[in-house]
């Protein structure tokens, strides 16, 4: 399926590394502006700044969303190839991929059903809400979509 920008409801950015990994120090609730690969493809035409993002810790620990923010800009070539810059808010607590496996419309993401694709990957506008639905007032802190 080729997506079109109404298709999109949030671009989902994965990690190997936990968010303590990646920015050393990074506290709930407090944002931090990131660059992360992407691949090259049409995909990254369709990413602007200010649309929502997620940052999604892949593995056997604690995979699931971690941090939700937004693109601070379009992808963009560098040094290593292609990246994009978020600014992401990190969750005092993750919402585990367990969770959205047992979401009637989560469960169906590219993310849960594609795990090893490549970045970006994304988020229907349907299956966005249900991660934040699922985050919860608890989980957002300050963050809103």
């Amino acid at each position: 399926m080729r997506l079109s920008a109404a298709d999109v409801g949030c671009w989902v950015l994965k990690s190997t590394s936990p968010p303590a990994d990646v920015v050393p120090g990074w506290q709930p609730g407090t944002a931090q502006t990131l660059t992360r690969c992407v691949r090259r493809s049409y995909r990254l035409d369709l990413m602007v700044a200010g649309q929502p993002c997620l940052l999604w810790l892949s593995g056997r620990t604690a995979p699931g969303v971690h941090a939700l923010g937004e693109l601070t800009g379009g992808a963009e070539p560098g040094d290593d190839g292609w990246a994009v810059r978020l600014r992401l808010t990190l969750l005092p607590e993750p919402v585990a991929r367990a969770e959205l496996l047992i979401d009637p419309v989560a469960r169906e993401a590219e993310v849960l059903r594609m795990p090893a694709g490549s970045n970006p990957s994304w988020l229907s506008p349907a299956q966005f809400a249900a991660v934040l639905a699922r985050a919860g007032e608890s989980r957002l802190g300050s963050w809103s979509a």
